[in-house]
């Protein structure tokens, strides 16, 4: 077998054209949709939390460029994937995010001003009040990966029917963490699923030169676990693909790895330009099927939003997320101390010493 020969198929899944049409067969026959694309009012929910998730995003740039907040990372474009993963996992389950998952956050329960905490500077931020067991969202790439693999190992040896998702970029799949997480998972079959949400970019390196696999899917192999792709701008796709994981998890059935196939629409976060290394007509292009417009065509083909809902729904959003905003930079400031007191049950010698002066610091300002 040469290299270029395929390994073996990987299922591809998706619903939905770019126009928000069903897609069809060569045989041209209508592919047979899942319960989820007739279920219009769990659509229409996606669709709001869809539209929060990018108006949300739109303002924390905002904030950022003004100095309110740290460097961000947009998840303009990949908002379908994180609305499914978010949205279908059960309360007991446990999410461990990457850095671009604010929309699987928001559907997990966390609050806007936390969001806006985190990426303020703020730990507190990570406190969250509803998902009290989801892990922080994690920067260094896949370190995340490894930590959800042990978090499903806890699950398995407490023979519980709970879940673990935890997401990456495609980045992550050319790190050491995301090989020892899906061996682990493989050979132990822990409840986890693993979602690469494969946005074609890590920082300025293009897919093509990131990996020599087929595709990300691919690498499950060398796990042996089971592997799909999916369209990651299709909900209902997304939809489908998600709850399948999941089934299989919480049935003790094994680990999933998931590729969603999406396109980062912006820089890379708000410290990039990533006018220097992409092709403006090759973004252009994947405008033309971004999630949330072709989730709105489905349901205006479906007669079930309207332009009038559009703004309505954009005047709520704007509210709450002012709301938000304006809690948020009313916030008191943390004492300088604070950063050092959750690190150890008991702190060391070094650091008790190091947050006395601290705490003297703080009296003088």
């Amino acid at each position: 077998m040469n290299s270029t020969q395929k390994i073996r198929e990987i299922p591809y899944c998706e619903y939905l054209d770019k126009q928000g049409h069903p897609l069809k067969d060569p045989s041209q026959e209508a592919n047979s949709l899942p319960e989820i694309a007739n279920d219009i009012g769990t659509l229409q929910h996606y669709y709001r939390h869809m539209v929060l998730t990018r108006m949300l995003d739109q303002k924390i740039i905002a904030l950022q460029r003004t100095g309110l907040v740290g460097t961000y990372p947009s998840c303009l474009g990949q908002e379908a994937i994180g609305t499914a993963v978010g949205s279908l996992l059960h309360k007991e389950d446990i999410f461990v995010p990457y850095y671009r998952d604010q929309a699987a956050q928001l559907a997990r329960g966390v609050s806007i001003k936390e969001l806006l905490l985190y990426w303020g500077g703020d730990e507190r931020g990570s406190d969250f009040e509803q998902c009290r067991e989801d892990l922080p969202v994690c920067v260094p790439i896949a370190t995340q990966l490894t930590q959800a693999a042990g978090v499903a190992s806890a699950i398995k040896i407490r023979k519980q029917s709970r879940a673990v998702i935890a997401s990456c970029g495609d980045g992550a799949t050319s790190r050491g963490d995301f090989y020892e997480a899906i061996n682990l998972a493989g050979v132990w079959q822990l409840p986890l699923v693993i979602i690469v949400t494969n946005n074609r970019w890590a920082i300025s390196v293009p897919l093509e030169i990131q990996t020599a696999a087929e595709t990300i899917a691919h690498k499950a192999f060398a796990a042996g676990i089971p592997s799909e792709r999916v369209d990651g701008n299709d909900i209902i796709a997304m939809h489908d693909v998600v709850e399948r994981a999941l089934k299989r998890a919480y049935t003790h059935k094994g680990p999933t790895l998931i590729e969603a196939i999406t396109y980062r629409l912006s820089d890379h976060t708000t410290a990039d330009d990533a006018s220097r290394y992409r092709n403006h007509n090759e973004v252009k292009s994947h405008w033309a099927g971004e999630p949330i417009k072709r989730l709105r065509l489905y349901l205006q083909h479906h007669d079930a939003w309207s332009d009038a809902d559009e703004q309505a729904w954009q005047a709520q959003c704007q509210t709450r997320i002012e709301g938000a905003v304006e809690s948020y930079l009313n916030t008191p400031r943390e004492k300088p101390e604070a950063f050092i007191d959750h690190l150890y049950a008991s702190l060391p010698t070094e650091l008790i010493e190091q947050r006395e002066h601290l705490i003297a610091k703080g009296a003088r300002l």
